[in-house]
């Protein structure tokens, strides 16, 4: 099994890679099939199903699916461009795609959320459909948005057996488990990051790989300084307030004091989280790791690496990184990464693991005790579900990954305490998840129909 570490790490917007991303990539691939069609489309319509109609208006998932039918893509976007595409939309009811004549498209009544029974294929689905000058409909695809970003249509996911990854695995070592992953590592005598940079140099150069971790960290630190930086009130109508720039001031005037508690670092690694997610409710630009709604755990743990612990240097975060993304690729695998269809534990608790095992390898852990931090740290958020008030990616999330971030690191110190030996294996703690999140409630899994979200007022 190989799943890229630009697949587990994709530069993208907030605030949902599910629900903002995923649609918008979705649309994008539509407008392929119609450049690829012999017949002359005269319209668009789409509708939006499950987890994405209860909650799309929260995590903007009809704003991006009229971009990305308009031909804008997460990776490229552009705020400015965004905002006066939509205004044209409206204004003429219809979109202009490059490479494609003009389609008739009126947002009130082309967009449909459809409130029944969600798609057979997964939680998040979507159905586009383009029409003649009549408007009959003479192209349709349904989209599955399976978390992270990823999507597929409702034939590949039928050709893959469902949601479980088919990566590749014509690589030198295509480890499907963590049991599989230490063995390798075993055999090979490389560390779980030099595994991955092996299996990464069969698809590009060292060079390429070196300059796309750079380009990774370098978005993720960005998003952490705008985020400091950031004041004022979030979009979407709960009022909910920045937070990361006064903790983060806070914390600068404490510097030099006697008297500051030693468990004042949990407030950074919190602060750093926290202004990831508060960018990423905004809006602004993020990195799935592994989804948006989790972006800020992998970040702060490594900015709290690099800040506060002695002998951390910038040159190993791309180690980091490979670790992280190799613990990802598991969960994704082998259980979800989509908070719609296995809850919370799968977005930050997958996060926190690839965190923990990411900052034991570059404390100087053995495969064994990486494999044992990843899942000291999935372990203890099994259960967790997604129920974000008003559906939008700001309570609790925004704080969830704050705590992610900690736990992480927690795991990761006592791993390092630790031979590797231990009694759950990380291959059961996945597996536990994927079997927590089949039996979970649909309710707590992003629908924002249960817990926090109908006993928080939403105004």
């Amino acid at each position: 099994m190989f799943l890229s570490v630009f697949d587990m790490f994709k530069v993208g917007i907030g605030p949902s890679s599910s629900h903002t991303m995923g649609p918008m990539v979705a649309a994008a691939r539509f407008l392929d099939m119609l450049r690829a069609s012999p017949f002359h489309f005269r319209g668009l319509q789409a509708s939006l199903h499950g987890s994405l109609a209860f909650t799309g208006v929260g995590h903007a998932t009809d704003r991006a699916t009229i971009l990305g039918l308009a031909g804008f893509h997460p990776e490229t976007y552009d705020a400015d461009r965004a905002e006066a595409a939509m205004a044209e939309i409206r204004a003429t009811k219809t979109i202009s795609p490059p490479g494609l004549p003009p389609m008739r498209f009126d947002p009130a009544t082309d967009l449909h959320f459809d409130y029944g029974p969600a798609l057979p294929g997964h939680a998040n689905g979507m159905i586009l459909k383009a029409t003649d000058a009549e408007g009959d409909v003479i192209l349709q695809e349904t989209f599955y948005s399976i978390g992270g970003g990823f999507v597929l249509t409702a034939t590949e996911l039928a050709e893959a057996g469902g949601t479980r990854s088919q990566a590749r695995a014509d690589v030198p070592w295509p480890f499907e488990t963590g049991a599989e992953m230490l063995e390798m590592a075993r055999r090979s005598g490389l560390s779980v990051a030099g595994m991955k940079r092996q299996n990464e140099l069969k698809f590009r150069s060292s060079a390429d790989l070196d300059r796309g971790l750079a380009r990774i960290w370098e978005v993720m630190n960005g998003c952490i300084s705008r985020g400091m930086q950031g004041e004022g009130i979030l979009p979407g109508g709960l009022k909910v307030r920045r937070r990361a720039k006064g903790i983060h001031d806070a914390l600068m005037a404490e510097r030099g004091l006697n008297l500051v508690a030693p468990h004042t670092i949990n407030d950074w690694m919190s602060m750093y989280a926290m202004a990831v997610n508060e960018e990423n409710a905004a809006g602004g630009q993020v990195v799935t790791a592994p989804t948006n709604g989790a972006a800020g755990v992998v970040p702060a743990v490594i900015r709290y690496w690099l800040d506060h612990v002695p002998g951390a240097t910038p040159g190993r975060v791309g180690e980091f990184l490979l670790t992280a993304a190799a613990i990802g690729g598991l969960c994704k695998h082998n259980a979800s990464i989509s908070g719609a269809e296995c809850g919370c534990q799968a977005e930050v608790g997958s996060a926190s693991a690839m965190a923990a095992a990411g900052l034991c390898a570059v404390l100087g852990g053995t495969p064994e005790q990486v494999e044992n931090a990843a899942e000291i740290a999935l372990e203890h958020h099994l259960g967790m579900t997604c129920d974000p008030v008003k559906g939008l990616v700001q309570v609790p999330c925004i704080e969830r990954n704050g705590l992610g971030a900690i736990k992480a690191v927690s795991a990761a110190s006592l791993s390092m305490r630790g031979d590797g030996i231990h009694l759950v294996s990380l291959d059961a703690a996945i597996e536990t998840m994927r079997q927590t999140g089949h039996d979970m409630h649909e309710k707590y899994k992003e629908t924002s129909l249960g817990g926090l979200a109908v006993n928080v007022p939403n105004c």
